[in-house]
C-alpha cells in the first residue's frame, strides 16, 4: 500500500515537472537569444534564466496545433447557457457578444468613462461607442484580460511546432524588449493564449507603434482604462477611420442565398459593381464598399461595409469580428443595428417597392419619406 502511494506521488511530481521546460536545449532557443544580445543590447544571463525554465502552455498551443490536445479544464457549476435562435455561422458567433448582458454593460461602461471616450473622439474621430464596443469584444469591460503567462505562452508558440511560429517569435522579441523599456517582470503578465494584453488585447508588435499614453503618467499601460481607450482609438484612426463616416448599410437581394460576387473584407467594390443590391435605407456614402454576408439559418445577410469597417478589421482580421463591434455598438448606444450611427439622415425621393421586398425593409427608418406600394 505504502508502495502504491509512494509511486503515486511519484508520478504527480513527474507530471508536475513536465511542465517546466528547458528551451535553453533547443537550437533556435540560442538563436534568437544570440540576436537579442547582439542587435538589442540585451543581458544575456537575464535571457538564459528566463528560457532555462519556460511553462509549457498547451492548451495554448493546441488553438495553433490540431495534434496537441488542450489540457482539461477543472469542471465548474453547470449554468444554463441559453442557444442561438438560429443554426448560421452569424447566429453561432454573434449569440454570446450582442446579449443583452453585454449591452447593459457596456452602456455603463459608456456613461463611466465618458470623460476619457469623448477627448478620444475630439482627438482621433472615433466614436465612444465603437471603442466601447472593441473593448467590451476583447476582454468584457475589462473583467477578463486573460489568465495565461504572456512570456510561457509565447515561448511556447515561438519554438513548438504550429501554424504561426515565425508569428509569434516575432511577438516574443516585441514581447521581450516592451518589458525591457518598460521594466516590469515578463514572468508577471498576463493575457490571452494568443499573447494579448490588456482591455483592448493588443499584440506586442502593437504596442511601440499604436499603443499610447493616454493619461500622461509618463507610462504605457492598456490595463488602465484610459490608456486603452486612447490606444484603441490611435489605432482605428492609424488605420483609416474617418470621423462621421457610416461603417456597416443593410442592403437587400433577390434570393435567399448570395453568391453573385466574392464576399468579405478581402475585395473592395465600387458601388456600380454592386447593381444587384440595394440598400435599406438612404445612404451618403460613396467611397469603396466591401460586401459582407452573415450566414444565417435559412438566408444570407448582406450589407455594405465602409472604409471605417475595413478599419475596424485591421484590429482583427476577421470581418464577422468587424460586424459584432459595429452592432454591440449601435445597441449600446440604443440604435437599431440597421439605421445610420452619426448625423440625422435626410430623406428624399419618392420609394417605390413591390410586396416581395417589404419584410426586409421593415427595419428601414421612415420619417420623411413616402411610399407606394405596389399590389401588383
Amino acid at each position: 500500500m505504502k508502495k502504491a502511494v509512494l509511486l503515486l506521488l511519484l508520478s504527480l511530481f513527474v507530471v508536475a515537472e513536465a511542465e517546466k521546460r528547458n528551451y535553453l536545449l533547443k537550437p533556435t532557443v540560442s538563436v534568437f537569444i544570440n540576436e537579442l544580445v547582439d542587435f538589442e543590447d540585451m543581458n544575456r544571463t537575464y535571457l538564459t534564466n528566463l528560457f532555462e525554465s519556460v511553462t509549457y502552455q498547451q492548451t495554448a498551443l493546441s488553438f495553433y496545433n490540431k495534434k496537441i490536445k488542450p489540457l482539461a479544464s477543472k469542471k465548474r457549476p453547470n449554468k444554463k447557457r441559453s442557444k442561438p435562435l438560429g443554426t448560421g455561422s452569424w447566429d453561432k458567433y454573434s449569440h454570446n457578444l450582442l446579449k443583452a448582458s453585454r449591452v447593459k454593460r457596456g452602456q455603463a461602461y459608456l456613461k463611466k468613462h465618458k470623460k476619457v471616450l469623448n477627448r478620444a473622439y475630439k482627438k482621433y474621430g472615433v466614436s465612444p461607442e465603437y471603442i466601447t464596443a472593441i473593448i467590451g469584444i476583447e476582454s468584457y469591460y475589462g473583467a477578463n484580460t486573460g489568465k495565461y503567462p504572456v512570456f510561457d505562452t509565447l515561448a511556447t508558440l515561438a519554438f513548438e511546432t504550429n501554424r504561426r511560429q515565425s508569428f509569434f517569435r516575432s511577438e516574443l522579441k516585441a514581447f521581450l524588449l516592451l518589458a525591457k523599456e518598460q521594466k516590469i517582470n515578463p514572468k508577471k503578465v498576463k493575457g490571452s493564449y494568443a499573447g494579448a494584453i490588456g482591455l483592448g488585447q493588443f499584440m506586442p508588435t502593437n504596442y511601440k507603434p499604436l499603443a499610447i499614453d493616454f493619461n500622461n503618467d509618463g507610462k504605457i499601460s492598456l490595463h488602465n482604462h484610459s490608456d486603452a481607450i486612447g490606444s484603441i482609438a490611435h489605432y482605428l484612426k492609424k488605420s483609416g477611420w474617418q470621423k462621421n463616416q457610416e461603417v456597416a448599410i443593410p442592403v437587400s437581394f433577390f434570393g435567399k442565398r448570395y453568391r453573385a460576387k466574392k464576399t468579405g473584407y478581402k475585395y473592395k467594390y465600387k458601388r456600380v459593381q454592386l447593381r444587384e443590391l440595394r440598400t435599406k435605407r438612404v445612404t451618403n456614402y460613396r467611397g469603396d464598399i466591401y460586401l459582407i454576408k452573415l450566414e444565417r439559418s435559412d438566408h444570407d445577410e448582406m450589407w455594405f461595409g465602409t472604409k471605417n469597417f475595413y478599419a475596424i478589421t485591421r484590429y482583427n482580421h476577421d470581418e464577422y469580428y468587424a460586424m459584432a463591434v459595429y452592432q454591440l455598438a449601435q445597441k449600446i448606444v440604443g440604435k437599431s443595428v440597421h439605421y445610420h450611427n452619426g448625423i440625422k439622415n435626410k430623406f428624399i425621393d419618392d420609394t417605390i417597392m413591390p410586396t416581395t421586398q417589404l419584410d426586409s425593409f421593415l427595419d428601414a427608418p421612415t420619417r420623411g419619406r413616402q411610399f407606394i406600394i405596389d399590389l401588383e
